[in-house]
Protein backbone atom coordinates (compact mmCIF):
# COMPACT_ATOMS: atom_id res chain seq x y z
CA UNK A 1 0.00 0.00 0.00
CA UNK A 2 3.02 2.31 0.38
CA UNK A 3 4.47 1.99 -3.12
CA UNK A 4 2.64 2.99 -6.26
CA UNK A 5 0.68 -0.03 -7.59
CA UNK A 6 2.25 -1.78 -10.57
CA UNK A 7 -1.20 -2.46 -12.05
CA UNK A 8 -1.68 1.28 -12.64
CA UNK A 9 1.62 1.71 -14.39
CA UNK A 10 1.44 3.10 -17.92
CA UNK A 11 4.47 4.31 -19.88
CA UNK A 12 4.19 6.63 -22.86
CA UNK A 13 7.74 5.93 -24.01
CA UNK A 14 6.82 2.88 -26.12
CA UNK A 15 4.07 4.61 -28.18
CA UNK A 16 6.40 7.56 -28.76
CA UNK A 17 9.19 5.24 -29.93
CA UNK A 18 6.76 3.49 -32.29
CA UNK A 19 5.65 6.83 -33.70
CA UNK A 20 9.24 7.96 -34.26
CA UNK A 21 10.14 4.66 -35.95
CA UNK A 22 7.11 5.03 -38.25
CA UNK A 23 8.20 8.54 -39.18
CA UNK A 24 11.75 7.42 -39.88
CA UNK A 25 10.58 4.61 -42.13
CA UNK A 26 7.81 6.40 -44.02
CA UNK A 27 9.18 9.95 -44.19
CA UNK A 28 12.85 9.24 -44.74
CA UNK A 29 12.80 11.09 -48.06
CA UNK A 30 11.30 14.19 -46.45
CA UNK A 31 13.95 14.28 -43.72
CA UNK A 32 16.70 13.83 -46.32
CA UNK A 33 15.30 16.73 -48.36
CA UNK A 34 15.10 18.95 -45.27
CA UNK A 35 18.65 17.98 -44.34
CA UNK A 36 20.00 18.81 -47.81
CA UNK A 37 18.16 22.15 -47.84
CA UNK A 38 19.44 23.23 -44.43
CA UNK A 39 22.96 22.10 -45.30
CA UNK A 40 22.90 24.11 -48.55
CA UNK A 41 21.69 27.23 -46.73
CA UNK A 42 24.28 26.70 -44.01
CA UNK A 43 27.14 26.43 -46.49
CA UNK A 44 25.92 29.51 -48.39
CA UNK A 45 25.64 31.70 -45.27
CA UNK A 46 28.98 30.44 -43.97
CA UNK A 47 30.63 31.24 -47.30
CA UNK A 48 29.24 34.79 -47.29
CA UNK A 49 30.44 35.45 -43.74
CA UNK A 50 33.85 33.92 -44.38
CA UNK A 51 34.61 36.10 -47.42
CA UNK A 52 34.12 39.25 -45.33
CA UNK A 53 37.46 40.48 -43.91
CA UNK A 54 37.49 40.52 -40.13
CA UNK A 55 38.20 44.24 -40.00
CA UNK A 56 35.19 45.00 -42.22
CA UNK A 57 32.92 43.13 -39.80
CA UNK A 58 34.34 45.03 -36.81
CA UNK A 59 34.02 48.41 -38.56
CA UNK A 60 30.42 47.60 -39.56
CA UNK A 61 29.62 46.69 -35.96
CA UNK A 62 31.24 49.90 -34.70
CA UNK A 63 29.13 51.93 -37.12
CA UNK A 64 25.94 50.10 -36.12
CA UNK A 65 26.61 50.65 -32.41
CA UNK A 66 27.42 54.32 -33.03
CA UNK A 67 24.25 54.97 -35.02
CA UNK A 68 21.92 52.91 -32.80
CA UNK A 69 23.32 54.18 -29.49
CA UNK A 70 26.40 56.39 -29.28
CA UNK A 71 30.13 56.44 -29.97
CA UNK A 72 31.02 54.72 -26.68
CA UNK A 73 28.69 51.78 -27.36
CA UNK A 74 30.09 51.38 -30.85
CA UNK A 75 33.62 51.19 -29.46
CA UNK A 76 32.68 48.70 -26.72
CA UNK A 77 30.84 46.37 -29.12
CA UNK A 78 33.65 46.42 -31.68
CA UNK A 79 36.24 45.74 -28.94
CA UNK A 80 34.22 42.73 -27.75
CA UNK A 81 34.21 41.28 -31.26
CA UNK A 82 37.91 42.05 -31.62
CA UNK A 83 38.61 40.15 -28.39
CA UNK A 84 36.95 37.03 -29.84
CA UNK A 85 39.50 37.19 -32.64
CA UNK A 86 42.32 37.70 -30.14
CA UNK A 87 41.21 34.50 -28.39
CA UNK A 88 41.72 32.63 -31.68
CA UNK A 89 38.01 31.87 -31.96
CA UNK A 90 37.04 33.99 -34.97
CA UNK A 91 36.35 31.08 -37.35
CA UNK A 92 34.47 29.17 -34.65
CA UNK A 93 32.46 32.33 -33.92
CA UNK A 94 31.45 32.48 -37.59
CA UNK A 95 30.28 28.85 -37.41
CA UNK A 96 28.25 29.59 -34.27
CA UNK A 97 26.82 32.74 -35.83
CA UNK A 98 25.71 30.82 -38.93
CA UNK A 99 23.68 28.39 -36.79
CA UNK A 100 22.08 31.31 -34.94
CA UNK A 101 21.30 33.21 -38.16
CA UNK A 102 19.69 30.21 -39.87
CA UNK A 103 17.72 29.30 -36.74
CA UNK A 104 16.37 32.85 -36.47
CA UNK A 105 15.53 32.89 -40.20
CA UNK A 106 13.59 29.63 -39.92
CA UNK A 107 11.90 30.92 -36.75
CA UNK A 108 10.76 34.00 -38.67
CA UNK A 109 9.37 31.94 -41.55
CA UNK A 110 7.47 29.62 -39.20
CA UNK A 111 6.84 31.82 -36.16
CA UNK A 112 5.35 34.94 -37.75
CA UNK A 113 2.46 33.13 -39.51
CA UNK A 114 1.71 31.09 -36.37
CA UNK A 115 1.67 34.21 -34.20
CA UNK A 116 -0.62 36.00 -36.64
CA UNK A 117 -2.91 32.96 -36.76
CA UNK A 118 -3.15 32.98 -32.96
CA UNK A 119 -4.11 36.67 -33.01
CA UNK A 120 -6.79 36.06 -35.63
CA UNK A 121 -8.24 32.78 -34.36
CA UNK A 122 -9.31 32.10 -30.79
CA UNK A 123 -9.35 28.35 -31.48
CA UNK A 124 -5.76 28.45 -32.74
CA UNK A 125 -4.74 30.44 -29.66
CA UNK A 126 -6.31 27.88 -27.31
CA UNK A 127 -4.51 25.04 -29.09
CA UNK A 128 -1.08 26.65 -29.58
CA UNK A 129 -0.62 28.42 -26.22
CA UNK A 130 -0.40 25.16 -24.19
CA UNK A 131 2.06 23.82 -26.77
CA UNK A 132 4.23 26.92 -26.34
CA UNK A 133 4.03 26.55 -22.56
CA UNK A 134 5.23 22.96 -22.85
CA UNK A 135 8.04 23.91 -25.25
CA UNK A 136 9.31 26.66 -22.94
CA UNK A 137 9.28 24.46 -19.84
CA UNK A 138 10.84 21.44 -21.54
CA UNK A 139 14.51 20.88 -20.58
CA UNK A 140 16.72 22.05 -23.42
CA UNK A 141 18.56 18.71 -23.62
CA UNK A 142 15.31 16.98 -24.63
CA UNK A 143 15.36 18.83 -27.97
CA UNK A 144 18.57 17.02 -28.89
CA UNK A 145 16.80 13.64 -28.95
CA UNK A 146 14.48 14.16 -31.96
CA UNK A 147 17.20 16.16 -33.71
CA UNK A 148 19.59 13.21 -33.55
CA UNK A 149 16.85 10.69 -34.36
CA UNK A 150 15.77 12.47 -37.53
CA UNK A 151 19.01 14.03 -38.78
CA UNK A 152 21.93 12.26 -37.10
CA UNK A 153 24.89 14.33 -35.89
CA UNK A 154 26.39 17.57 -37.15
CA UNK A 155 25.18 20.91 -38.48
CA UNK A 156 21.62 20.00 -39.49
CA UNK A 157 20.44 18.58 -36.14
CA UNK A 158 22.07 21.55 -34.40
CA UNK A 159 19.97 23.94 -36.51
CA UNK A 160 16.84 21.84 -35.93
CA UNK A 161 17.28 21.67 -32.16
CA UNK A 162 18.22 25.35 -31.90
CA UNK A 163 15.21 26.47 -33.95
CA UNK A 164 12.78 24.30 -32.01
CA UNK A 165 14.08 25.62 -28.70
CA UNK A 166 14.22 29.28 -29.75
CA UNK A 167 10.98 29.80 -31.69
CA UNK A 168 8.35 30.13 -28.86
CA UNK A 169 9.21 33.75 -27.83
CA UNK A 170 8.81 34.97 -31.41
CA UNK A 171 5.40 33.30 -31.74
CA UNK A 172 4.22 34.70 -28.40
CA UNK A 173 5.35 38.27 -29.03
CA UNK A 174 4.02 38.27 -32.59
CA UNK A 175 0.65 37.19 -31.21
CA UNK A 176 0.75 39.81 -28.44
CA UNK A 177 1.85 42.53 -30.84
CA UNK A 178 -0.96 41.85 -33.34
CA UNK A 179 -3.59 41.25 -30.64
CA UNK A 180 -2.79 44.49 -28.79
CA UNK A 181 -2.93 46.84 -31.76
CA UNK A 182 -4.99 49.92 -30.90
CA UNK A 183 -8.64 49.16 -31.68
CA UNK A 184 -9.28 52.72 -32.82
CA UNK A 185 -6.62 52.35 -35.51
CA UNK A 186 -8.23 49.10 -36.67
CA UNK A 187 -11.68 50.68 -36.75
CA UNK A 188 -10.29 53.58 -38.76
CA UNK A 189 -8.82 51.14 -41.27
CA UNK A 190 -12.11 49.30 -41.59
CA UNK A 191 -14.01 52.56 -42.07
CA UNK A 192 -11.79 53.36 -45.06
CA UNK A 193 -12.66 49.99 -46.61
CA UNK A 194 -9.35 48.19 -46.05
CA UNK A 195 -9.30 44.50 -46.90
CA UNK A 196 -8.07 41.90 -44.39
CA UNK A 197 -4.69 41.74 -46.13
CA UNK A 198 -4.36 45.52 -46.15
CA UNK A 199 -5.31 45.66 -42.47
CA UNK A 200 -2.64 43.11 -41.63
CA UNK A 201 0.28 44.40 -43.68
CA UNK A 202 -0.38 48.15 -43.62
CA UNK A 203 -1.88 48.67 -40.16
CA UNK A 204 -1.49 45.76 -37.72
CA UNK A 205 1.94 44.52 -38.69
CA UNK A 206 3.63 47.97 -38.62
CA UNK A 207 1.98 48.71 -35.26
CA UNK A 208 3.23 45.41 -33.84
CA UNK A 209 6.72 45.69 -35.32
CA UNK A 210 8.46 46.75 -32.09
CA UNK A 211 6.96 43.75 -30.23
CA UNK A 212 8.00 41.46 -33.07
CA UNK A 213 11.54 42.86 -32.96
CA UNK A 214 11.64 42.12 -29.24
CA UNK A 215 10.56 38.57 -30.06
CA UNK A 216 13.38 38.28 -32.60
CA UNK A 217 15.81 39.50 -29.95
CA UNK A 218 14.64 36.92 -27.40
CA UNK A 219 14.67 34.16 -30.02
CA UNK A 220 18.24 35.10 -30.94
CA UNK A 221 19.35 34.97 -27.30
CA UNK A 222 17.73 31.55 -26.81
CA UNK A 223 19.39 30.34 -30.00
CA UNK A 224 22.75 31.47 -28.60
CA UNK A 225 22.10 29.48 -25.43
CA UNK A 226 21.09 26.37 -27.38
CA UNK A 227 24.08 26.49 -29.73
CA UNK A 228 26.35 25.66 -26.80
CA UNK A 229 24.23 22.65 -25.86
CA UNK A 230 24.08 21.58 -29.53
CA UNK A 231 27.82 20.93 -29.39
CA UNK A 232 26.87 17.65 -27.69
CA UNK A 233 25.43 16.38 -30.99
CA UNK A 234 28.36 17.27 -33.18
CA UNK A 235 27.91 21.00 -33.77
CA UNK A 236 31.22 22.78 -33.94
CA UNK A 237 31.72 26.42 -33.04
CA UNK A 238 32.55 28.04 -29.72
CA UNK A 239 30.20 25.73 -27.83
CA UNK A 240 32.34 22.76 -28.80
CA UNK A 241 35.33 24.43 -27.17
CA UNK A 242 33.38 24.69 -23.92
CA UNK A 243 32.46 21.02 -24.12
CA UNK A 244 36.06 19.97 -24.83
CA UNK A 245 37.28 22.09 -21.93
CA UNK A 246 34.83 20.38 -19.57
CA UNK A 247 35.98 16.94 -20.68
CA UNK A 248 39.65 17.83 -20.29
CA UNK A 249 39.17 19.98 -17.18
CA UNK A 250 40.87 22.91 -18.92
CA UNK A 251 39.49 25.77 -16.85
CA UNK A 252 41.30 28.56 -18.68
CA UNK A 253 40.26 27.41 -22.14
CA UNK A 254 36.70 26.91 -20.98
CA UNK A 255 36.55 30.38 -19.42
CA UNK A 256 37.96 31.92 -22.58
CA UNK A 257 35.39 30.18 -24.81
CA UNK A 258 32.60 31.07 -22.39
CA UNK A 259 33.68 34.70 -22.41
CA UNK A 260 33.62 34.70 -26.21
CA UNK A 261 30.03 33.39 -26.14
CA UNK A 262 29.08 36.13 -23.69
CA UNK A 263 30.66 38.79 -25.92
CA UNK A 264 28.86 37.50 -29.00
CA UNK A 265 25.53 37.34 -27.15
CA UNK A 266 25.95 40.92 -25.87
CA UNK A 267 26.79 42.17 -29.37
CA UNK A 268 23.71 40.53 -30.90
CA UNK A 269 21.48 41.65 -28.04
CA UNK A 270 22.56 45.30 -28.21
CA UNK A 271 22.23 45.52 -31.99
CA UNK A 272 18.77 43.95 -32.02
CA UNK A 273 17.56 45.99 -29.06
CA UNK A 274 18.80 49.17 -30.68
CA UNK A 275 16.99 48.29 -33.90
CA UNK A 276 13.79 47.60 -31.95
CA UNK A 277 14.01 50.97 -30.17
CA UNK A 278 14.56 52.80 -33.45
CA UNK A 279 11.53 51.08 -34.98
CA UNK A 280 9.43 52.03 -31.97
CA UNK A 281 10.53 55.68 -32.26
CA UNK A 282 9.46 55.78 -35.90
CA UNK A 283 5.94 54.49 -35.17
Amino acid sequence: MIGFPESLRFEISEPIDQCVNWLLINLEGLFDAISRTILSIFNAVEWVLNILPWWVVIIALFYAGWKLYNLKTGIVLSVMLFCIGLFGLWDLMIYTLVIVIISVMVSLVLGLPVGILMAKSNLAKQIILPILDAMQTMPSFVYLIPAVMFFGFGKVPAVFATTTYAIPPLIRLTYLGIANVNREVIEAGKSFGSTSAQMLFKIEFPQALSAIMTGINQTTMMAMAMVVISSMIGAEGIGEQVLISIRRLEVGQGFQAGLAIVFLAIVLDRVLQGAAVRLKETE
